[in-house]
């Protein structure tokens, strides 16, 4: 009996260390006026247990860099650089902020939040932006393409810019400005959305002069498509240099939920996950401000996911005003640098944003892609991981790679893609793409309200360039309601499918397969509607199509359904509105598996 009585006390004793050594460690942050970044600082770096959650007394907090702590971090799709973090959690075991309906304002170039090696986040109830945007504005107010100039009335309040000698430079923070004004947009005033017709142009006028009436005179030549006559010119620097950070950066990290978190404003990303699982982001926005006259939120895409795994969800989000995706969900290609023996390739990073990406880990599984077909192949697992620098890392594998392996294939990692579902959201006003995917499990967009300057949806893996990776395999997208949409000046489409290979890659081979496209409400201005190169398995069926006269079509002459090298297509039961002629359009390779039929108001 005493012995019995001992192990159990000792089994009691250990629950309580168990217990113990588990305990959330609460942080509770007085609201105070003024910087509040070393508070924040001292608050994390002070915390005794690995366990967090920080909780914020309602109000708004400022945070400037002065006392920001500072590192050289590679982040993908971003400048490399020296970041200046608010934020900074690496390696807790769970962080949980609570902000209870606080709005956290920074000012000049900051990282807001970084988690590193986190196994659960939950951020909740915050507001985020800027005091100053990086981004310059005006309203165009005449234009003489003769001679080459426009005058723009610029927006003072609230921006921070100055005509210098000729150039205009912003947003002259800390030090800090912008080498040209860059990427350029023209915006509706009223709607803030990306003017109807617009196309992107990167500005650098030859001069600039003030006129005697306060507005700026642009001596620019060589533009193509000039921004309409009471339309808002927005500006958000040049291309080195306009992805700072995003306001959230996860990587390495699992079980993440962001509820009810708005940004405003971000130097690049909103939220951004590099190598993260199981994440949602639910009931929250990137989006302007109610009132503010700013054109622009976060300066790239809202979401963005870079070799995640397990499942992604967005749901209930309001997305507005960003100037790239609405999301994008994809893995990383890189490419053979050198075959060292018979169990160890050297692997390079392609693109300049890639620079220091993990690619692999111990464990993963990686597909090898061997020129020219672009198709997935053989499957092996790393053993080994040595970094050479941020452009090549050799890869050691349990078996021996493919004998037929050369430089210049390509690897894609097989254990980092993610099922994905976008549901319920509404995604409009920004520039570029509503959703860009490229993973090969399961993706569902259901029930969300659509509007686009580029294509709605787009499914493209590229082989160069950009190098993401890869085709999908099971797509469904139903109950969308897709409202004046590919309304910029590039030719566009409701759903694009359309890979990006190099010129070493057989462009008649199929790439992405299993695409559902059902019960969808479609009213806009011009023709496209799909528009699919090299799909094995599309449905586009029960969807009610409308168009609407609101705006000229840019393209009458292309076609609402348009295929190119496909096979097993079949739309069918489709309601057409409309006095569009372009029905169909399908190479000889598509047509011999093409089901076309019980379409009302659509004739082949």
């Amino acid at each position: 009996m005493k012995k019995i009585k001992h192990i159990s006390l000792l089994i009691i004793f250990s629950l309580l260390m168990s217990c113990n050594s588990n305990a959330t460690e609460v942080i509770d942050i007085v609201h105070s006026e003024g910087d509040m970044t070393m508070t924040i600082r001292e608050a994390i770096k002070n915390a005794k247990e690995k366990d967090i959650k920080l909780v914020f007394e309602k109000g708004t907090y400022t945070f400037k860099t002065d006392y920001a702590i500072g590192k050289y971090m590679y982040v993908t799709n971003h400048s490399n650089g020296f970041k200046k973090i608010i934020f900074n959690f690496d390696g807790f075991n769970s962080v949980e902020i609570e902000g209870n309906g606080s709005e956290f304002i920074f000012s000049g170039q900051a990282m807001p939040f970084d988690f590193e090696e986190c196994n659960k986040i939950r951020v909740s109830n915050i507001v985020i932006d800027w005091d100053i945007p990086f981004s310059f504005q005006g309203d165009i107010i005449e234009i003489n393409k003769a001679e080459e100039w426009f005058d723009l009335k610029p927006y003072t309040e609230g921006f921070s810019w100055e005509l210098k000698k000729g150039k205009i430079t912003f947003p002259n923070i800390n030090g800090f400005s912008y080498s040209e004004l860059g990427s350029t947009l023209s915006h509706n005033k009223e709607t803030k959305a990306v003017d109807y017709g617009a196309w992107d142009m990167s500005l650098h006028p030859d001069s600039v002069e003030k006129q005697p009436n306060g507005l700026l005179r642009f001596y620019a030549k060589g533009i193509k498509h000039y921004p309409r006559v009471g339309s808002v010119l927005q500006s958000k620097g040049d291309h080195d240099n306009n992805r700072y950070a995003p306001a959230f950066l996860t990587r390495n990290s699992k079980d993440i939920v962001f509820d009810k978190v708005i940004i405003h404003h971000a130097l690049g990303m909103g939220f951004l996950f590099e190598r993260s699982e199981n994440i949602k982001i639910i009931n929250s926005g990137i989006y302007i401000r109610e009132g503010s006259d700013r054109m622009i939120s976060a300066t790239a895409d809202a979401t963005h996911f870079a070799n995640c795994k397990g499942d992604v969800l967005i749901e209930n989000c309001r997305i507005e005003g960003m100037y790239d995706d609405g999301t994008n969900v994809h893995g990383t290609y890189v490419a053979v640098d050198k075959i060292i023996d018979s169990k160890t390739v050297r692997v390079a990073l392609k693109h300049k944003q890639q620079k220091g990406f993990q690619f692999a880990g111990v464990n993963d599984e990686v597909w090898f892609i061997k020129q020219p077909n672009p198709q997935r192949r053989e499957t092996n697992s790393v053993t080994k991981v040595k970094v050479i620098n941020d452009d090549y890392t050799d890869l050691t594998f349990t078996s021996k790679i493919p004998t037929d392996l050369k430089v210049g294939d390509i690897l894609e990692n097989k254990t980092w893609n993610p099922n994905f579902t976008m549901r319920g959201n509404t995604i409009r006003d920004h520039r570029a793409r509503n959703i860009i995917i490229k993973t090969p499990k399961k993706i569902i967009i259901e029930d969300n309200d659509l509007s686009s300057m580029m294509s709605s949806i787009m499914l493209r893996g590229e082989t160069f360039f950009w190098y993401e990776s890869g085709n999908v395999e099971d797509v469904l997208i139903r109950n969308n309601r897709f409202i004046h949409c590919a309304y910029g000046g590039a030719e566009h489409a409701i759903l694009k499918v359309s890979p990006r290979l190099g010129k070493t890659f057989d462009n008649s081979v199929l790439y992405d397969r299993n695409i559902i496209f059902e019960n969808n409400t479609i009213e806009t201005f011009d023709n496209r509607i799909i528009w699919a190169d090299r799909v094995d398995g599309l449905i586009v069926r029960n969807n009610t199509i409308k168009q609407t006269f609101t705006e000229k079509q840019q393209y009458p002459d292309a076609f609402m359904f348009d295929l190119i090298n496909c096979n097993n297509v079949e739309i069918s039961n489709n309601t057409y509105e409309g006095n569009s002629k372009n029905v169909l359009k399908a190479d000889a390779v598509s047509q011999k598996t093409l089901k076309f039929n019980s379409n009302k108001g659509l004739k082949k």
